[in-house]
């Protein structure tokens, strides 16, 4: 059977809300795509004809019908469509447990967690490249983007690990900094509040007050495999505001759509817009 060379783009609200981000991407370069909003079901018969790529973005597990989800992993499976899950608070386990017990736990990369797996920071964690893909390849990551949110996942064994976050923890120290970091390191308790450990990066402001980094924890963020004849992919954060933070902006130069309802359009960084792009064109073989 052949596949219908679309994407099927299942949530993040509607076009006008938080859907506007990746279908004013898709728009942008001319990537054919069909819209199922976070609060309607697939219409009957829809996973009859395969379509080149699912994309599950921020939807609930309890708007597919009855067996739609086993005929979408057949799909991946026999007839070569992707699937690619993007965060959010009902994606992956969620805040309700989404999917981590359906049969797209077998068809995603990644293990999904048994409990809450929503972690959200003030601090943005840093997205960095682990290995060499097309996805990922000529974006400069040495300008890295920032998220403020995602699920977290582990990978199965078969799984190919593309970005990590790498998140950080920032303080402001006083004039007396080596005073400071001492006396951090010998309070009771050692990693309690106020803790400045030893592996750290000092930054000194002008005023001679100073700025104390550390890296506190690198996870998953994209991750792919394949199911099948299908490709598969994991990205752990979102691809709208609030959790995508900054990344949104990511980009010397501006990406402008219209998208929605006259007058409405989106503007998003050139680089997060050809990010997307790449991982939308590689899980759905369009490249």
């Amino acid at each position: 059977m052949s596949l219908k060379k679309s994407v099927a783009y299942f949530g993040d609200g509607t076009i006008g809300g938080a859907a506007s981000y990746l279908a004013g991407v898709m728009r942008h370069y001319g990537i054919p795509f069909e819209r199922i909003d976070s609060g309607s079901a697939p219409p009957e018969g829809f996973f009859d004809e395969p379509r080149a790529l699912y994309v599950l973005s921020d939807y609930p597990s309890s708007g597919f019908r009855h067996g739609d989800l086993e005929r979408l992993s057949r799909n991946v499976e026999q007839f070569g469509s992707g699937l690619l899950m993007i965060g959010g608070w009902e994606s992956f386990h969620g805040r309700l447990g989404e999917y981590h017990r359906t049969c797209l736990a077998d068809v995603l990369p990644v293990i999904m967690a048994e409990s809450d797996d929503r972690q959200n920071w003030p601090i943005p964690a840093l997205l960095r490249t682990v290995c060499s893909h097309e996805i990922v390849d000529e974006l400069p990551w040495n300008d890295p983007p920032g998220v403020g949110g995602y699920n977290r996942f582990t990978l199965k064994k078969d799984a190919k690990l593309i970005l990590e976050g790498v998140r950080v923890e920032v303080h402001v120290l006083g004039a007396d900094v080596d005073e400071q970091i001492v006396d951090a390191e010998h309070s009771a308790g050692g990693s309690g509040s106020g803790y400045i450990p030893k592996r750290r990066i000092l930054i000194p402001l002008v005023d001679g007050d100073a700025i104390c980094v550390r890296i506190v924890d690198q996870v998953p963020m994209l991750a792919i495999g394949h199911y099948g004849e299908g490709r598969t992919a994991a990205f752990a954060s979102d691809v709208a505001p609030h959790w995508v933070g900054g990344f949104v902006d990511w980009g010397p130069s501006r990406v402008t759509e219209p998208i929605g309802a006259e007058g409405e359009f989106i503007e998003v960084g050139e680089n997060y817009a050809k990010f997307w792009r790449n991982l939308v064109n590689w899980t759905a073989r369009f490249i």
